[in-house]
């Protein structure tokens, strides 16, 4: 979450005629995450997040808001976006797609704890089991394609060593494209800042702009690598015990996730490089930004080799 769009009080107000949500208190931005602008809303009625989305269009959004509409109407803990009074979960504000969603309690995890961990596992399988009758599609853009798009765009910006960890990497990868694990829906970034906790107790997740439907165990992956990774890029025992028990007492994982797990890992590593080394070679400006250090994954995706 950032501030790319700047929005004024009265171009809110106006906003916030088309919802049955009261009058405006008070409004302001939130400087986390990275991909679209977020603010905190207070009404009358309530408390809500604004995201005016910056490169997502109004073609795409549907699929995240109706999956957070219906992951909530299926007891997952997630946003419930709010409808204007069309019944729209989607409007535009200052040029930009926009949505309001229900302010969950809790925050973000700065440092997991064991039982934390157990529960994203345990919620995770959860919501992949709901996710099985969603009737929408959408093919995960951050993929072995973009991938590869991607590592083109930085050619000349890395180191040598950095070029020749992502050059063996992505050969690795594509080894395994042929693979049949179970699919569905996955939320894909899945990191300890996009689910709020109030002490051991988990309130909501957050953040399904990058859902998609793809491989389970990548969702899996790409949560074990924060939740349970230590500033050294190796993992926490106790915690990935956790999360993975968590997770498998839900959905037991078959033989062939078993067996491709440690490619999982990587590749969730390898994503999340990839995507950070874009941000700090190619920033995009904004009044609040965080652009978050690609050399996290990069010792991730190392130790994930050894």
């Amino acid at each position: 979450m950032s501030v790319y769009t700047v929005v004024e009080r009265k171009q809110l107000e106006t906003f916030l005629t088309h919802y049955s949500l009261g009058n405006l208190i008070d409004f302001h931005g939130i400087s986390d995450g990275i991909e679209n602008t977020n603010y905190f809303v207070t009404t009358t009625q309530g408390e809500f997040v604004l995201t005016l989305f910056e490169s997502l269009n109004s073609q795409e959004l549907p699929y995240f808001l109706e999956l957070m509409a219906y992951l909530a109407e299926h007891k997952i803990p997630s946003a419930h976006p709010q409808p204007d009074d069309n019944k729209c979960f989607l409007r535009e504000l200052n040029g930009k797609p926009a949505t309001l969603v229900n302010k969950l309690e809790g925050k973000g995890v700065t440092i997991s704890t064991v039982t934390q961990c157990y529960e994203i596992g345990s919620t995770m399988a959860k919501m992949h089991l709901a996710g099985q009758d969603f009737s929408f599609q959408r093919n995960n853009e951050r993929g072995p394609e973009w991938w590869h798009q991607t590592a083109q765009r930085l050619n000349g910006y890395l180191t040598s060593t950095e070029s020749t960890l992502l050059k063996e990497e992505l050969h690795f990868q594509d080894q395994f494209r042929s693979a049949h694990l179970p699919k569905g829906v996955i939320h894909a970034d899945l990191f300890r800042d996009n689910a709020l906790f109030v002490g051991e107790k988990l309130y909501g997740l957050i953040d399904f702009y990058y859902a998609c439907n793809d491989v389970l165990i990548y969702d899996l992956a790409v949560a074990v690598n924060d939740w349970c990774g230590e500033d050294d890029g190796s993992l926490h025992p106790e915690k990935l015990e956790g999360l993975l028990a968590g997770y498998s007492e839900i959905r037991p994982l078959t033989e062939e996730e078993k067996t491709l797990w440690p490619v999982m890992l990587r590749a969730g590593a390898l994503r999340f490089w990839l995507s950070r080394l874009q941000d700090k070679h190619f920033p995009r400006p904004g009044e609040l930004t965080h652009i978050k250090n690609p050399d996290t994954f990069r010792r991730v995706l190392e130790n994930r080799k050894s």
